[in-house]
This record gives structure tokens, sequence and C-alpha cells, in this order.
């Protein structure tokens, strides 16, 4: 990475401040080689976003100077890759390979030509996208059905059935449809007040955070990355599931620091009441469901609101939270593939072929930049008062990434074993010890660290710890 490309960084960070109605402030880069091959600046853009979120969170205790690493930066875009266990034999398991769903999944040509990125994910989207297919028997039959359609045709009946799945788009052909220009046309980070509220005292304490709660209703990697943050700032974090939804135990793991971790069925009055007794405790409630799915529970913005005035509620999604897709699912892949980001990066690499980032660049940052803005919430709450919505999604991330610009050419450095190590810490868990990535931001005036070591889901009762 160039003194430029830290220019660009710097300048993604202001951006981010401004967002805030915050004047620009500093934060030390330590520049180094990059480690990803990809013209996208992500790197950038993920430094701007743990960046703001350390500058943020440094307010709550006093001026801090803010560092980061663009190597442990870029080491953390790929974090679940870097967690090793001493004991592998000990490891929670991936559960999402499968033979049917490598049959079908990646990117796929359709009848017209186009590039379709087939998404299975869980293993009931598997079935169900095997049915949309005529339920191939095999690669070679996936392939042909999926040539039987017209690519936008495809995407369109997968995403009437509730699916993952879409069609390649260039960056022009994003922007000006009706769903990019809905969603470009609002910041990286939404933080919109929608009530008011009384300010929260101040509560003297080592850390940023000390005495906030935040309820985590999130899954995979984007949503929890947004707690684990504000766990790595002092939050008490309780993640709240229920049992019969799909995960995937790596990412449980690995994006589980900080966090107890509670089952609590919304189906039943005693799961809701529960949540609602929980509600009351919390200063964050964020969640990752599509739009729609916990307004019909009963906790959406406007109830939790009511439920808690004060409260901050934030949403993270795919696609955005307005336009014809805000209720359409979402993962990281799709993001990539309808923003042009995977366009760029075949285009660069892959003789044209469509290829995915070389890490998480959009769920990972998302959570950063879902973090930063529940922590202006939180700061406006305690200086102003109000209750807030901060609204961030994988698409819109990936759209701020491509405002940075390309890199010209690309010149990186893999990461090597011992200058990972350098970047781990050893946390004592029931799987044994696991080596994991330390926070990406340093502030010299707090600790930034994981004090619970993470859990398998349910481990706890629905409540906050001591």
């Amino acid at each position: 990475m160039s003194t430029a490309d830290a220019s660009i960084a710097r300048a993604a960070f202001d951006d981010l401040l401004t967002i805030a109605g915050l004047d620009t402030s500093d934060i030390e880069i330590e520049v180094q080689d990059l480690a990803l091959d990809t013209r996208i600046r992500a790197t950038e853009a993920a430094v701007a976003a743990i960046g703001a979120g350390g500058y943020i969170a440094s307010r709550f205790v006093g001026d801090s100077t803010v560092r980061v690493s663009t190597r442990h930066v870029e080491a953390s875009l790929q974090s679940y890759a870097h967690v090793k266990f001493e004991d592998p034999s000990r490891a929670p398991g991936p559960r999402m390979a499968a033979a049917q769903r490598a049959a079908i999944a990646g990117f796929q040509r359709a009848g017209d030509g186009r590039w379709m990125y087939i998404h299975p994910g869980f293993p009931h989207n598997t079935e169900s996208l095997l049915e949309v297919l005529g339920d191939p028997r095999d690669e070679d039959e996936a392939r042909r059905a999926i040539a039987g359609w017209e690519a936008l045709r495809l995407e369109q009946e997968i995403m009437r059935r509730g699916l993952c799945s879409a069609m390649l788009r260039e960056p022009d052909e994003w922007d000006t449809s009706p769903m990019g220009r809905i969603l470009n046309s609002r910041p990286v980070v939404e933080i919109i007040q929608v009530g008011d509220a009384d300010p929260r005292p101040a509560v003297a304490g080592a850390r940023p955070l000390t005495d906030y709660k935040v309820l985590d209703l999130t899954r995979v990697l984007a949503g929890p990355t947004c707690a684990r943050t504000l766990a790595s700032y002092g939050a008490q974090v309780i993640r709240i599931g229920a049992r019969d939804l799909p995960h995937v135990p790596l990412f449980v793991a690995e994006t589980g620091l900080g966090k107890r971790s509670a089952h609590v069925d919304l189906k039943t009055d005693t799961g809701r009441v529960k949540l609602r007794e929980l509600i009351g405790e919390a200063d964050v409630f964020s969640q990752g469901y599509r739009t729609g799915a916990l307004e019909r529970q009963g906790f959406g913005v406007a109830e939790v609101v009511r439920a808690k005035p004060g409260i901050v509620y934030v949403s993270i999604n795919c696609y955005g939270h307005e336009g014809p897709w805000r209720s359409v699912p979402g993962w990281e892949q799709l993001a990539q593939t309808v923003t042009g980001m995977a366009y760029l990066h075949g285009n660069s690499h892959n003789d044209g072929r469509p290829q995915l980032q070389p890490a998480a660049v959009t769920d990972y940052t998302t959570g950063y930049l879902a973090a930063y803005g529940a922590l202006v919430a939180l700061l406006r709450q305690r200086e102003q008062g109000g209750s807030y919505w901060v609204r961030v999604s994988l698409a819109r991330t990936g759209v701020w990434m491509r405002s940075l610009g390309l890199h010209e050419a690309v010149t990186h450095r893999p990461f090597d074993g011992k200058e990972i190590t350098e970047l781990r810490a050893i946390a004592e868990t029931e799987w044994g010890s696991m080596h994991h990535l330390r926070p990406a931001v340093e502030l010299s005036n707090t600790d930034v660290l994981w004090q619970q070591p993470p859990v398998s889901l349910g481990s706890h009762a629905p409540a906050f710890g001591g």
C-alpha cells in the first residue's frame, strides 16, 4: 500500500465522520505492502471503517490516538480463515459443504450467455434451488438446467421464492438500475433519529462501552461482526437465536468472541415476552433478518423504540432497506455479483470470467460500518438524547468501495504464518485453545479486546451477564 493509497483511506475516514456530522480528525495508519490481490480498494475502505469506529469509541473515554495497520486490517477481512485450534479434531466444522451444493454453487452461464452466481447457502436452500432447476443429479445436469434459462428470468424466479442467487452486472448496469439508484442515493451508513428520549447518563469506566448492553440477532459474518466489534470496546453482548436456524459453526466461533449466547423462540408467546424483557435492558438492538421478518413478530424498529426509548436499532441486510429488493435475502458473494465488483475483479484476474474478491470484503466491512454507526448513535444519545436507527447493507458497502477508485496495478505480498501468528491472541474455549486475530485497531487510552470466549449457540440463559 502506498502513501497515495493511505491518503484515500484517510479521505474515506473523513467522509464517514462527515456522515455523522463530525469534524474530521486524525488517524495513524501504519502503511505496509498490500496482502490482497485485488484492484478494488477494499483495504482503504476497511481501514476507514475500523478507524472511524475506533475514533468514536475513544470519545467515550477522552481523547485518544487511533492506530491501524493496513496488514492487520487486511487479515481481518479474512478473519475466519486465520482461526486455528490447537486440537483440530475438536474444532467446530463448517457444515456447509455438500455434494449437491457443490454441483450448482458459483458462477454459471445462463442460456443467454450471461453469468449467474448460484448461492445454495444452507441445506434447505440447496434443496429449493435444486427444485427450481428440475432436481439435477450432477454438475453436468445442473449446468444444462441453468443454460435453459435466461439469466434475468432465473434471477427473478429464484428471488420470488425467497432464495439466493443473482445475475452478474457491470458497475454502470447496477448504478443505473432502479435498485441501484435507490441504494446509491443513500449514505454508506444511515443514522436516522426515529424518536425522542432523554440522554443516557454517562458512566465512568475504563473502556468506551462499559455498562452498555447489546442484543445481537444476526448470523454468519456482517451482523455478528458488528456486535463483536462493540464487545471489543467493552459492551455486554448476548447473541439471540433460535434452535432451528442453521448456522456455520466456524463462523459462530470466530464472530462469537466477547458474547454470551442464548436461544429464544420468537414463535412462542414466552419467547416474545423474554425478548421484550431483554430489550428493556438493552442499549443496542442489532438484527440481520430480511426486511419484514421481525416486524411480523412485533420487533420492527417502531415497536422496539416504543418498548425502549433511547435504544439504537441496527438493521443489516444485503440489498438495502428500501426499493424492490429490500426483502430479498443475500450474501457476500451476491453483493459482489450485482454491484460490479465480481465483473471488475474477473476482468483483471480471470480473462473476463467473473471472480470474487480474495476475502469477505463486504461482509466484514459492513459489520465494521454498522458498529461505527451504532457508536455514533450511542454518542448522540448520550449527548443529545433520542432513539436511532442505523442502516447498512452489503451492496451499498460494495458500491462505496468502488467509489474509492481502482488500483492501477497490484503488487501484493501474501500473508505468511509468522505474520499471522503475531496478529493473534488465544482464547480458551470449549473447543480447546483457539488462536484468533486481535482487533485491528489500537487506542492509546483504553484496551480494545474481547474478555468473553466464544461459546456454542444457546450456551447461556437469555440474560445479560454481570
